[in-house]
């Protein structure tokens, strides 16, 4: 294995700090990542050396992990032992055909304002309120955030809850 350069070491950290903040940009205008001809016949290749992939789907795939869990970890600092609302909605990923839940915090900031946030989305193997509650203690117990602490919630899919026949209120 070629050890690298420190010229190429300088370069490569450029080229992954430049992909990091588009991917950032990307995110924050709501844009996909990929879509153009990346192909070897298009013009619009990547120019990087040897086997350097910024823009593989692996990799922008790491960039946004690393980036949401730095947005997961300063939202759960934000609502640190204050009170909050939780806001649970669940749905089919049309592509990958996997049900999926989302879940919003709702809470007032150190400032006073109220912020609600996306918090996670999770993958979940059915959509059953045992499920659900169980993926939901898995999410915020791994930040710190505690059942106690919840103040309101909100299930747009309460429709599923009545079909099981239980109280839609998985926590009180």
């Amino acid at each position: 294995m070629n050890a690298q350069t420190s010229e190429e070491v300088k370069m490569n950290q450029l080229r992954l700090k430049a992909t990091i903040e588009s991917i950032r940009w990307l995110c924050l205008q709501e844009c996909a990542l990929r879509g153009h001809d990346e192909s070897s016949s298009s013009n619009n290749q990547e120019k990087v050396p040897r086997n350097a992939k910024y823009t593989s789907p692996d990799i922008q795939k790491g960039i946004l992990h690393i980036l949401s869990k730095r947005v997961r970890k300063k939202i759960s600092e934000e609502v640190g032992n204050a009170k909050f609302c939780l806001l649970v909605d669940e749905a089919k990923d049309m592509i990958s055909n996997k049900e999926q839940m989302t879940i919003v915090l709702r809470f007032v900031d150190r400032d006073g304002f109220l912020l609600e946030c996306l918090f996670d989305i999770v993958h979940v193997v059915d959509t059953t309120p045992v499920t659900l509650k169980k993926e939901i203690c898995n999410v915020l117990g791994r930040h710190e955030l505690y059942i106690k602490d919840i103040r309101g919630q909100g299930y747009d899919g309460a429709s599923i809850c009545v079909a099981h026949g239980t109280d839609c209120k998985l926590f009180f």
